[in-house]
């Protein structure tokens, strides 16, 4: 326990927390709509944001932000068009993102960062402006599904129903994509482009196995996510390799011994 005297294990402490809690809420709502594949999409893309930041001298991360929630918008844009499948436009920015990020990364004029960090993450790492981005993204993401659930829910369930009511579908669905590339650019520093989508889907998924009800998995989600990433900083503590592995490795054991008690139950 006298790791927790250390203010770099306070933080990751802390960034857990708050991304726990955004990503049980963004992830749910990800889950449920089935936007798993445009999810991969944007977490690849956003490394033309840092490759860009790189090359301009810029914060990696705020880079990435504009370019990722451009790239939703693209992706959602010529996914509406009659001459463009979803899974096409999705390959556009997919393969857009990683070749800009590599292009701008080598060209830059000036000492290039260890990018793997970004690629992999390491929350130790994280500053005090990486908690305060996650605070306020998260305490947004409490306030819009507080207030707007139910459209969001008929918006992820019945599209069609949603219009019926009179509710602005497009908008709220540009408005969610664009929330879903700001959450997964918040989270880089945590876990990496490589593994950000497993803390987007892996509780959402091993709550779904307890419940059906939105507001409970949601809720689940982020009580899954969290002891995700503790169990995760610990066994990286202990066997000293990177706390992103180690996070999703962990949700990836607690989903398998939740499905293998269901399956147990189920028998009996």
């Amino acid at each position: 326990m006298d790791i927790l005297q250390y203010v770099f294990f306070q933080n990751a402490l802390l960034g857990s927390f708050l991304a726990s809690i955004l990503c049980g809420i963004v992830g749910t709502y990800i889950v449920t709509r089935r936007l798993v594949f445009i999810s991969g999409g944007l977490t690849h893309a956003s490394f033309g944001g840092i490759g860009l930041g790189v090359y301009f001298g810029i914060s990696p991360i705020w880079s990435a932000m504009v370019f990722t929630v451009l790239s939703a918008f693209g992706i959602k844009w010529l996914s509406t068009r009659d001459d463009m499948r979803e899974d096409s436009a999705i390959a556009v920015f997919w393969t857009l993102g990683m070749s800009v990020g590599i292009i701008f990364s080598f060209l830059s004029p000036s000492f290039v960062p260890d990018l793997s960090s970004y690629l992999f993450g390491n929350i130790l790492t994280i500053t005090t402006a990486d908690i305060w981005a996650l605070a306020i993204l998260a305490f947004i993401a409490l306030l819009a599904f507080s207030f707007c659930l139910r459209p969001i829910m008929y918006v992820a369930f019945d599209r069609e129903f949603a219009r019926s009511q009179g509710m602005p579908v497009q908008c709220m669905e540009y408005l969610l994509i664009g929330f879903i590339a700001l959450t997964i650019v918040a989270c880089l520093r945590m876990v990496g482009i490589v593994l950000v989508l497993s803390l987007l889907t892996i509780p959402q998924g091993t709550a779904n196995l307890f419940t059906h009800d939105y507001k409970r998995m949601m809720w689940y989600s982020i009580l899954i996510g969290y002891l995700s990433c503790l169990g995760g900083l610990f066994f990286s503590y202990f066997w000293n390799v990177p706390s992103g592995a180690c996070i999703i490795l962990v949700s990836v054991l607690i989903y398998l011994a939740v499905k293998f008690c269901v399956i147990l139950k189920k028998r009996k």
